[in-house]
């Protein structure tokens, strides 16, 4: 009788490692902590100083409180304003990445899905047009050795 034996734990780990989707999904991280390097830079650098210049920068020191006295670390404080800031650095960041990365990418990828459709386009219309040629001459044939035949 043979025994089927069962993957060890290391072999068991090594094809873990190199299925495809987990290479792509370390790729995936790397690229994405270095676009978040690029993306941050661009909000602190430019939208905040810009956002700055209308109110402030810095929302966390707004709060209200919600007992009779908040002094140092007495008292219920809820702290809005560092949700407002949050908030808002979430929404100017989500529109840095559309208007800055997804949209372009997504114009680019459509020019490119268009191109390729003309191409196929192209080649599908030569197609006809031999396979329309290649008819006129199939009739052209049969027409001569019909009139050959009636000779």
């Amino acid at each position: 009788m043979s025994e089927k034996r069962e993957p060890s734990v290391w072999q068991g780990f090594k094809a873990f490692l190199m299925r495809g989707n987990v290479v792509d999904l370390a790729v995936a991280v790397v690229i994405g902590a270095a676009f978040t390097n690029i993306v941050n830079s661009v909000v602190k650098g430019i939208i905040n100083p810009l956002v700055g210049a209308i109110g402030t920068q810095n929302l966390d020191n707004y709060s209200s409180c919600l007992s009779s006295s908040c002094h140092g670390t007495h008292g219920i404080r809820l702290m809005w304003g560092s949700v407002l800031g949050a908030t808002l650095t979430f929404l100017i960041t989500a529109t840095v990445v559309y208007f800055l990365m997804v949209l372009p990418m997504s114009k680019y990828l459509a020019r490119q899905a268009a191109r390729k459709a003309a191409r196929e386009g192209t080649k599908e219309v030569v197609e006809v047009s031999e396979l329309e040629v290649l008819k006129e001459i199939r009739d052209a044939l049969v027409a001569q050795r019909g009139s050959g035949h009636d000779r």
